[in-house]
């Protein structure tokens, strides 16, 4: 039986699903599997996944026949496929147990199609999208309803662009992008030059944006054009929801950045970087490899490789959690600072309390 008689209306065989995976299995291997689902919900043919020991009382009260989990670890008499990561190889059988469906080959007759495009015959192009002139989409490509493609725009193969994404004038998309519904690639950068009276005027912006292979941009991000030449984002870089990419910018291979942060023009992020939610980056600034900045940081210079960063202004992971602790007993500092004022006569004020004093 081949692997396409395997997965048609009969899910996947278990020992089907551990070859893909490149994982050894234990149990029954003819065991199917129709759907993923969490250890609380899932049925008899669902696969399910622990990460360790501590979820085995959650696994001992599930149904699931299936689980992925280490070495080591008693799956209490079920099949398993075992696993050195099991949160990433449950996420990779997702695609073979449960795909997603996939909008119907070639193009819509309520799509828009400019002259002169390209377009892959194994593409999806939906209602209401809008192709403009020159446009290149690649093969298995899928373009989701009101996606607007400007001009000579290219992309890649396997992409995904849901509805409402923008991509503007000669941007570039590599092969499987992924972008969520909003997201806007290729908008003009924030670039004004006052006159001597103070009046602004636009600086023209004629660059443009390139997204290597396996790039995500998430839900209403924005990533802006070049002024000049272009605003990269590298392969497997990995943007949320809500974030700014100023123009100019070269954000490096699988650098992860979370929700609703904003990096200024002509940023430069090192490769493997992660950037925490709300960050704020000032622009042309340089952070380094393998940098971690925290939680609603503010980055006003550069960030070494390899270094952890906290608050705002930045400052270095042990001093932020000394100023932090410092914070918290702040209060009762400045109430002591107050008393010994008075007792050396440099205040002149009565404690508050009505004359209790102050602990």
């Amino acid at each position: 039986m081949n692997d396409r008689e395997d997965q048609t209306g009969s899910g996947v065989r278990l020992e089907a699903l551990a070859t893909k995976l490149g994982r050894s299995f234990a149990g029954d291997g003819t065991l199917r599997l129709r759907g993923i689902a969490s250890l609380d919900d899932a049925g008899p043919d669902d696969l399910v996944f622990v990460r360790d020991a501590s979820h085995l009382p959650a696994l001992a009260n599930s149904r699931a026949r299936v689980v992925i989990l280490p070495d080591g670890v008693d799956a209490g008499g079920r099949a398993t496929i075992h696993s050195p990561n099991p949160a990433l190889d449950f996420a990779r059988a997702v695609g073979f147990v449960a795909p997603s469906p996939r909008p119907q080959v070639g193009i819509d007759a309520r799509a828009i199609v400019g002259p002169d495009c390209a377009i892959d015959p194994t593409a999806s192009i939906a209602a209401g999208v809008s192709l403009g002139a020159r446009t290149r989409v690649g093969a298995g490509t899928v373009v989701h309803s009101n996606a607007t493609l400007y001009r000579d725009v290219t992309v890649g193969e396997q992409c995904t662009i849901h509805a409402g994404v923008v991509i503007r004038e000669d941007c570039e998309l590599g092969d499987r992008v992924l972008l969520q519904p909003g997201a806007v690639i290729g908008g003009d950068g924030f670039g004004y030059v006052p006159d001597e009276t103070g009046m602004l005027h636009k600086v023209p912006q004629r660059g443009r944006v390139i997204l290597g292979d396996d790039v995500e941009v998430g839900a209403n991000t924005t990533v802006d054009r070049a002024s000049l030449s272009a605003t990269v984002l590298a392969d497997r870089v990995k943007l949320d929801n809500l974030i700014q990419i100023g123009h100019n910018s070269e954000i490096g291979e699988d650098v992860v950045v979370a929700a609703q942060s904003g990096f200024s023009g002509s940023t430069k992020v090192g490769r493997g970087a992660i950037v925490m939610g709300q960050v704020g980056v000032a622009g042309h600034l340089e952070i380094g490899t393998r940098s971690f900045l925290g939680a609603r940081s503010g980055i006003t210079k550069d960030v070494p490789d390899h270094a952890i960063v906290y608050g705002s202004p930045q400052m270095e992971e042990r001093r932020w959690h000394r100023v932090a602790a410092a914070l918290k007993r702040l209060p009762e500092m400045v109430k002591r600072l107050r008393a010994v004022e008075r007792q050396l006569g440099l205040r002149d004020d009565k404690p508050a309390g009505g004359g209790r004093g102050e602990r």
